[in-house]
């Protein structure tokens, strides 16, 4: 099989593209994110085109290998917690050099091979209250090592993806039930003693969007005027005024959306969006068009991965949601975030064109 042969070519388009749409935004303002953005798309490239070309099957299908990326994404929590210094309220980054990295991000690819390698092997005896229990303190050890970051986007993430396996695997009503209480006694812990200050803010400024309008609500107002002062066709490459003046915080993370339709306006946010959710189509079709149990529940994974950024990410820019630090896969700045879901494109791709027994 050839080089090309091993790669869905409609994925990695669909990859590249959006890969671009960030890169516009990053161009658009210059400086030195654009520059270290560059960097980081070397190593996303290789991950992207490159892992299909490698036999996943002689990984992946060994249990070690996958507790080897589960411990080993959960030690640099750990060491992420200690070492880590406060940038934003948080210790979620690591700092090398120049450069930042950010575990939490490569947790989500650990637990997506993790737990697609957990339900494989028991998908008969899923309905087993303690196959649901086993599956749920995977989850949550590493959930709460990032709460106490706090980083609360990132840990529902996790939890999102961890409930989305049990919905598929065909978990009993009885035991939804159970998800859903513990979920909620989660929730409230996490409000009274994991949550910082202007988290628990953000979240009840959802409830009084024009209240605070210089504070707590303030990103996400400016992230609407932006959205909407851009029309129909947008200002033009590098005219938005919300970003080049300063209005718009966090332009090339969480509100990376707002920043692309100040510029190029409701078509090609349209065209952004279009693009994104293809992406999410081609995921699951290769998962359905796989022969095994652990290629389809990877795919299932990385797309509920890819949907719940979205959601979010989008929900933020339009004050649907509350903002709590989710970036838009491929698009927003940041290394580790590219890393991570190149690297599950990239092992989706190899595990689809290869049959392998989880």
């Amino acid at each position: 099989m050839s080089f090309l042969n091993r790669l869905d070519i409609k994925l990695v388009a669909a990859a590249l593209g959006l890969m671009l749409f960030g890169i516009l935004v990053l161009l658009s303002s210059g400086g030195e994110l654009f520059a270290r953005q560059l960097i980081w798309l070397i190593p996303a490239l290789i991950f992207l085109v490159g892992i299909p070309q490698l036999n996943i099957k002689a990984i992946l299908t060994y249990r070690w290998m996958r507790w080897g990326l589960y411990l080993g994404a959960l030690a640099l929590l750990l060491i992420t917690y200690f070492v880590a210094p406060t940038i934003g309220g948080a210790k979620s980054w690591i700092k090398l050099g120049a450069f930042q990295i950010q575990p939490s991000e490569f947790m989500k690819a650990a637990m997506v091979i993790f737990l697609s390698g957990f339900f494989a092997l028991r998908h008969v005896a899923i309905a087993r209250l303690g196959i649901i229990i086993a599956s749920f303190i995977y989850m949550i050890v590493p959930v709460f090592l990032i709460l106490i970051q706090p980083d609360l986007g990132t840990a529902l993430i996790l939890f999102a993806i961890w409930f989305g396996y049990l919905l598929v695997s065909g978990i009993k009503k009885k035991h939804l039930l159970i998800a859903f209480m513990i979920f909620s006694i989660i929730a409230v812990v996490s409000w009274g003693f994991l949550l910082a200050d202007y988290q628990k803010a953000r979240i009840a400024g959802l409830f009084s969007p024009e209240s605070d309008p210089l504070g707590i609500n303030y990103n996400v107002i400016q992230s609407k005027i932006a959205i909407g002062s851009g029309g129909f066709l947008g200002k033009g490459f590098g005219q938005g005024t919300q970003v080049h003046l300063g209005f718009l915080p966090a332009a090339h993370t969480d509100f990376v959306f707002s920043a692309f339709v100040e510029e190029w306006g409701l078509l090609g946010g349209a065209m952004l969006i279009a693009l994104f959710v293809y992406l999410i189509q081609r995921v699951l079709v290769l998962g359905k068009e796989s022969d095994n149990n652990f290629a389809r529940l990877v795919a299932l994974g990385t797309a509920l991965m890819l949907i719940i950024h979205f959601i979010i990410n989008m929900g933020s820019a339009t004050g649907l949601l509350p903002v709590i630090g989710v970036g838009l896969p491929l698009v927003s700045y940041g290394g580790s975030n590219l890393l991570t879901a190149t690297f599950l494109l990239g092992i989706v791709q190899a595990i689809s064109n290869r049959k392998i027994i989880a």
